[in-house]
């Protein structure tokens, strides 16, 4: 028996999730929610129905896991302990700061209601998490770095496209290469924000926007500009569509540690990732914890959980003696 899914919104992220499910034979869409007119939407999956958003509880205990594919800026907030009355839920919030909080929201609404829910999925933070917790709980005494990019940030993005005066937007996260250097040499060195990286802004203007309240606005924007050296430009919709399209990302995960009586020996713990297509990558990472929310919640989880609260097993599709066999 397959899996049923449902995704709320369909943007980069959905389709990212779409074709990952399609990769996935335990895994079934069975329905796209939308806020647009769902007559203008058309999916890669042939008769899976498009419904507007006003219709969604209707769908109440007809889904395993409902993921919610919106934005960290306004969107999940919202949406997640909203949903998770009435749903099994999974989101991808990446806005670091605001997790407990997120948390915190999410769990209460999915507590009372007696569903499970899934928070800031995706590879970070996700994956990068779990890199971090393991590199830190094997390596004590060190530091970890994570160094994002160069690629393109979907929430910074949509964070940027949200100014008022923006009529689309493209952040790139770029990591500065010194610093880079200086952790996989061994040292360990307080940086700030602005020491690890840099951000880079293409923008494209509403007729008539004031380019300067613009670039002003988002270079303050709190939580996702205001601690970095961020470059914007502004060009033409053409441009936009022909070079920045594609959607690359990627980034590492670096613990520098020491082992040994006296520290004498130094470690180092690198997890990387080099992705084509940032919202692919992390559909398919959001499609195999929908699988371990649907799992978890078989065995009668209820509540907010993390990636910290998902046990390998529970990600693959593998029996646990096929694990066992194949990937132990």
């Amino acid at each position: 028996m397959s899996i049923k899914l449902g995704l709320l919104g369909y943007g980069n992220l959905a389709r990212g999730i779409e074709s990952a499910i399609r990769q996935n034979p335990d895994l079934e869409l069975s329905v796209v929610f939308t806020r647009r007119d769902p007559a203008s939407i058309h999916l890669h999956t042939e008769q899976v129905p498009v419904v507007s958003i006003e219709d969604v509880l209707q769908w109440q205990g007809k889904l395993d896991v409902l993921m919610l594919c919106g934005g960290s800026a306004t969107d999940l907030p919202v949406q997640t302990p909203e949903y998770a009355k009435y749903f099994n839920v999974i989101d991808s919030f990446d806005t670091h700061p605001r997790i407990p909080e997120h948390f915190a929201a999410v769990d209460q609404a999915a507590s009372k209601s007696g569903h499970l829910a899934m928070i800031s999925g995706g590879w970070d933070p996700g994956l990068f998490s779990v890199a971090r917790i393991y590199s830190e709980s094997v390596l004590p005494q060190g530091r970890h770095y994570t160094f994002w990019g160069k690629g393109v940030s979907q929430g910074h993005s949509d964070a940027a496209r949200r100014v008022e005066g923006v009529k689309d937007a493209r952040s790139y996260t770029i990591p500065v290469d010194e610093a880079m250097e200086r952790v996989r040499a061994g040292a360990h060195p307080d940086f700030t924000a602005r020491e690890m990286h840099k951000r880079e802004v293409f923008v494209v203007l509403e007729e008539g926007a004031d380019p300067a309240k613009v670039e002003q606005e988002i270079k303050t924007m709190p939580n996702y500009y205001a601690d970095y050296d961020v470059t914007v430009h502004f060009i033409s919709e053409e441009e936009m569509q022909r070079e920045h399209a594609e959607l690359p990302h990627g980034g590492f995960v670096i613990r520098s540690g020491n082992t040994g009586l006296n520290g004498e020996h130094h470690e180092l713990v690198e997890f990387g990732l080099t992705l084509d297509s940032n919202p692919e990558f992390t559909g398919s990472v959001l499609a195999a914890y929908a699988r371990a929310v649907y799992r978890l919640g078989k065995e009668g989880k209820t509540g907010c959980i993390t990636v910290f609260d998902v046990a390998p097993k529970y990600l693959n599709p593998k029996s646990a003696e096929e694990q066992r066999h194949t990937l132990l």
